[in-house]
């Protein structure tokens, strides 16, 4: 039995991978941006590994399933990687491709996760038939959107709108809208971008106006922790500044304990060597919203996180949540 050091284990996993030609099964969500976000990673993967056989394991999640009731409602962003993650551990797929914001911040054993390639636009997009912003919009305008971090922001600027809930996957929130349910609706610019449709984009809302969502616009990849090969996969794919950012923005929602019961929001940006994160916290009616940011080296992105949630914490972000939680 050969006694290899980590680094001569690479390099033989390396090997391995090059003079073999390994099957391996991707799971993916069944919408349309889940299947094009799994099928450009398998094109990647591809490109690098021409020998291997890679394909696609299509899922329908519990989180998909379930669309008369929030998320926050039935048990958050977990029903949709749920499914994704039993096919991992009964060893049905190698690999799982996820939108980082929709990954709970706590990955439990035995999963790892690799964030891959450069990000998305992060911004929120203002989709409508009509209006042109939120500012164009009249007040007692009905606005669509599945997330809290979006209502509380649109109604700390936009009292006067009206906030329903909107789910489904994008193309059934754009038929929503075209059908006349909403004034305007708001969805992930990367999505949006992802699957060629930027011309439903009205405007796209401000980093300042609206603080995206933990992850937004990266994607990851799960994996069984143990699984070298894997590992030894996924690596020419990840992107330094994508991760730093990501593992910053996960630091600070893990602190503050979010999710999607609460209205919360952050974003990283790498200049140089310097990360800077901005974050809030606020109260689903707008009435209270507290924001934090600090910079700090993109070589520890998780220290960061928790020095801006402590600047939070600080501000009495735990007040804030705590009255969210309880009013579920």
């Amino acid at each position: 039995m050969l006694n290899l050091t980590p680094l001569s284990a690479a390099r033989s996993i390396q090997s391995n991978i090059m003079s073999s030609a390994p099957k391996i099964i991707i799971a993916t969500r069944e919408s349309r941006l889940a299947l094009w976000q799994a099928e450009h990673i398998r094109h990647t993967l591809m490109g690098l590994y021409p020998q291997a056989s890679i394909q696609l394991l299509g899922m329908t999640t519990t989180g998909d399933q379930i669309l008369d009731r929030t998320l926050a409602a039935v048990g958050g962003k977990g029903l949709f990687v749920k499914e994704l993650e039993t096919a991992l551990e009964e060893g049905r797929a190698d690999m799982a491709v996820h939108s980082l914001k929709d990954v709970p911040m706590n990955l439990t054993a035995p999963f790892a996760m690799c964030i891959v390639g450069e990000r998305e636009d992060p911004r929120d997009a203002f989709v409508s038939n009509q209006y042109s912003d939120l500012a164009a919009l009249p007040a007692g305008a009905v606005v669509g959107t599945s997330s809290l971090r979006r209502e509380c922001q649109i109604r700390a600027r936009f009292p006067g709108l009206i906030i329903k809930a909107l789910r489904g996957n994008l193309d059934t929130r754009l038929r929503k809208l075209d059908n006349g349910e909403y004034q305007a609706i708001i969805l992930a610019a990367a999505g949006l971008r992802r699957l060629g449709l930027e011309n439903r984009i009205r405007s796209l809302i401000s980093l300042e106006d609206s603080i995206p969502a933990v992850g937004q616009g990266a994607l990851g990849i799960e994996y069984r922790a143990h699984d070298l090969v894997a590992a030894q996969l996924l690596a020419p794919l990840t992107n330094s500044k994508t991760e730093a950012c990501v593992w910053a923005e996960r630091a600070l929602s893990r602190r503050l304990a979010g999710s999607c019961d609460v209205p919360l929001g952050a974003h990283a940006t790498v200049k140089g060597t310097i990360l800077t994160l901005s974050a809030f916290v606020g109260s689903p009616d707008g009435q209270a919203l507290i924001r934090a940011s600090a910079s700090g080296p993109m070589a520890s992105p998780e220290p960061l996180g928790e020095t801006v949630a402590q600047q939070l914490l600080a501000q009495g972000a735990k007040a804030i949540l705590d009255a969210c939680r309880s009013a579920i």
